[in-house]
């Protein structure tokens, strides 16, 4: 059975959960034209390349027909640097907007509960 080029990498892009659009702009494209990669059976290698390298997924396991291991080297190496984790008050604060805004949310959507039980 013939492999379908576009699902292969849709599949890849939302199992590492990178943003379509995030995509897109890294791409130089707009979205529709991700969707249309997506929908499309056969894709030229520079694009699944491209997509590989951008969401840092190495596809020469998908498609060892167009692809060797060093065509995603940069991948690799982009591992071995250093990880920059979240402070623990950055991520407080991060967590006390979200709690704020939520409860705001919330107040907001009651008042309107209220105003239209009046009408």
């Amino acid at each position: 059975m013939e492999k379908h080029h576009g699902q292969i990498v849709e599949y890849r892009v939302r199992k590492n959960a990178y943003c379509i659009s995030d995509l897109a702009k890294a791409c130089n494209i707009n979205r529709r034209s991700v969707y249309n990669w997506f929908n499309s059976k056969r894709l030229k290698e520079e694009i699944i390349l491209r997509i590989g390298l951008t969401i840092k997924h190495d596809f020469s396991h998908e498609f060892p027909e167009f692809f060797h291991r060093d065509d995603f080297k940069s991948i690799y190496q982009m591992q071995d640097a250093p990880v920059i984790y979240i402070s623990n008050f950055a991520q407080s604060q991060n967590d006390f907007w979200k709690e704020k805004y939520l409860r705001l949310l919330q107040e907001f959507n009651d008042l309107i509960l209220q105003d239209r039980a009046y009408l």
